[in-house]
């Protein structure tokens, strides 16, 4: 079925990010673009404007006359984005925490519990779900630059989530490491937001080197 409005690439973008989250778009070829666009009911043109938004995005990178290929995980890529994250997420959810309004913290207590269902249920999605806890206690925090570094880095960091969480338990560990920091937060404990915080993502990335290692 076509899409319509909103501004056509970005839909075909959102879409096709969510394939090479899921790993339905294989790495080691190049994107079949007539494929895709077929599949997706669209011509070549938003789909090359998608592709190339996800390129500056880091999904995808091109290649002179051979097109658009899926930016493969790496053990490299996971210490570079984690590491930012670790600098700038923990002391950034703790300003949002002492701002958040009324509505900022009903909307997170919406999205902790569906990210929980959508993970006990292993869930696809949960990577979406995971980006969009963090960004729920992120917005308040008013400090724009630093929560647009952040949105980026939590688009890069979706499939290290979903790759993460693919061994057994892991699931259990993050709902209670997501809940702590919400409750953290739901209080305004600055202090244990920032511990929290730092510990839930060091801990990811010490599992993502065993994994990618």
């Amino acid at each position: 079925m076509s899409l319509v409005i909103r501004n056509l690439s970005d839909q075909v973008a959102d879409l096709v990010r969510d394939r090479i989250i899921s790993g339905s778009i294989p790495g080691d070829q190049a994107i079949r673009q007539d494929a895709l666009a077929a599949e997706l009911g669209v011509s070549k043109i938003p789909l090359r404007e998608a592709l190339t938004r996800l390129e500056q995005q880091g999904l995808v990178f091109s290649q002179a006359n051979r097109g658009f290929f899926v930016r493969p995980l790496s053990t490299s890529e996971a210490e570079e984005v984690f590491a930012l994250r670790l600098k700038l997420e923990p002391e950034a959810t703790a300003a949002a925490a002492l701002r958040a309004e009324p509505e900022d913290q009903q909307f997170a207590t919406a999205t902790i519990e569906t990210l929980e269902q959508v993970t006990d249920a292993h869930g696809a999605g949960v990577g979406a779900f995971n980006r969009a806890f963090h960004l729920a206690l992120l917005r308040p925090c008013a400090q724009p630059v630093t929560l647009t570094f952040l949105e980026r880095l939590h688009v890069l960091s979706e499939r290290y989530v979903r790759k993460h969480l693919e061994w057994l338990g892991r699931d259990d560990r993050a709902n209670a490491e997501h809940r702590m920091i919400f409750d953290a937060w739901l209080a305004r404990d600055e202090a244990a937001v920032i511990a929290l915080s730092r510990v839930h993502i060091v801990k990811t990335l010490d599992d993502l080197r065993l994994q990618l290692g």
